[in-house]
């Protein structure tokens, strides 16, 4: 038997998990940790399987490790928690809003906020990427959606971003969310624009019970809280990737100066090779069988997010290479399927602006590794502080 050890708890795992990722991938692609009672998978192919069966492998009691040992009710709304038919109808209110070509209309707008941005930065020696621009794109462009006021933007930012990263066990609260959006929301309703919180307050539906009603108070908190929180959070986290892969490649960044048409798929290599995406999990509805082993039903499956994307089986011997050229079909880092990431057009979309307009106005920049910082854990990996040193 391996003796590979896996625990998304473990710091020292977290902080440098690559040879954890190929050991479970060779040794143990049925993983099991008995202290915290969960399987594990990290296989591409296998990853795949769970994400396209959600009839075996269901949401509706949570998608991350504590949410899934935990007895607390998902508030309604937050359906990426969510199975058939809520996660259906709540998914659908926000579909429509995060298509490709509403997401493009976009551009414009957050191109010039990264700029500006990015240009105020220009004339600086040294700054932090993470409190300075990776974590403002993102927030700006939640207030852009969502019409949220620029004054109530960086309390709102710090406090999704502290939701995120919580300590273990700790559940999440809305109350400063509900609050805050209280006397926001009942200004709205009188006071429509054609903003997605507009569109949201106006939406009518076919809930589950067949009635036609509008989003209640507390779903729309949810939804606020979701779109906001995990926005910020992981394209956050991905500008970041971005910017720290570039600067450990020196080479492919010269390309990308040269010829930004290679900045998409640059962005795209990122996301293969560093998914914001710690582990993330379902709960086995039935008995299910991995590489002769059965994993009873009611079990926690995690998913290791940062493996499959590594996988040889499916990306090549080279798999662990960050390589802009590398030719990506499709990846998990946004998942697949019915629960496929509804925001990844948008992250996409700032991820590119900001890199572009990087890569523009500052070309050359060094990463300080001794000042650099990982945020403390959680679902999500990736720099809470990196510090850049420019020219």
């Amino acid at each position: 038997m391996s003796d590979v050890y896996w625990d998304p708890y473990d710091w020292a795992i977290y902080v440098d998990p690559y040879d954890t990722y190929r050991r479970l991938r060779d040794e143990a692609p049925l993983y099991y940790n008995e202290q915290h009672g969960f399987f594990a998978i990290s296989r591409y192919a296998d990853v795949e399987r769970v994400l396209h069966d959600r009839d075996t492998f269901i949401s509706g009691q949570g998608t991350i490790l504590p949410a899934m040992k935990s007895s607390e009710t998902v508030a309604p709304g937050l359906f990426i928690f969510e199975d058939r038919p809520f996660h259906t109808y709540h998914r659908a209110q926000l579909a429509r809003v995060f298509t490709p070509r509403s997401v493009n209309k976009l551009e414009d707008e957050v191109r010039d906020f990264c700029r500006r941005s990015v240009e105020a930065l220009a004339g600086l020696r040294q700054f932090d990427m993470m409190d300075d621009l990776a974590r403002e794109i993102p927030m700006r462009v939640m207030g852009m959606l969502l019409g949220i006021p620029e004054s109530e933007q960086p309390a709102l930012r710090d406090h999704f971003i502290e939701s995120m990263h919580r300590p273990q066990g700790l559940p999440s609260d809305n109350t400063y969310v509900s609050e805050a959006f209280g006397a926001y929301l009942d200004y709205r309703e009188l006071h429509e624009t054609d903003d997605l919180m507009s569109r949201l307050l106006r939406t009518e539906f076919e809930d589950e019970t067949g009635a036609t009603r509008r989003l209640s108070r507390e779903e729309l908190v949810t939804y606020i809280n979701l779109i906001a929180a995990a926005g910020n959070d992981t394209t956050g986290l991905l500008i970041g990737w971005a910017v720290k892969l570039l600067a450990d490649h020196p080479d492919q960044r010269a390309e990308l100066a040269a010829d930004p048409s290679l900045i998409p798929q640059a962005i795209e290599e990122v996301l293969r090779c560093e998914n914001p995406a710690y582990s993330f999990g379902r709960v086995v509805a039935a008995d299910v069988e991995f590489y002769g082993q059965t994993v009873p039903a009611g079990s926690i499956l995690l998913c290791v997010g940062g493996a499959p994307n590594r996988d040889e089986r499916q990306f090549g011997p080279d798999a662990e290479i960050f390589d802009i050229h590398r030719a990506i079909e499709r990846h998990i880092t946004f998942g697949h399927g019915a629960h496929f990431c509804l925001g990844a057009s948008l992250a996409r979309l700032e991820a590119r602006l900001a890199i572009e307009e990087i890569m523009r106005a500052m070309p050359v920049w060094e990463v300080d590794e001794t000042r650099a910082q990982l945020v403390p854990g959680g679902a999500t990996r990736g720099w809470a502080h990196l510090p850049v040193e420019v020219g």
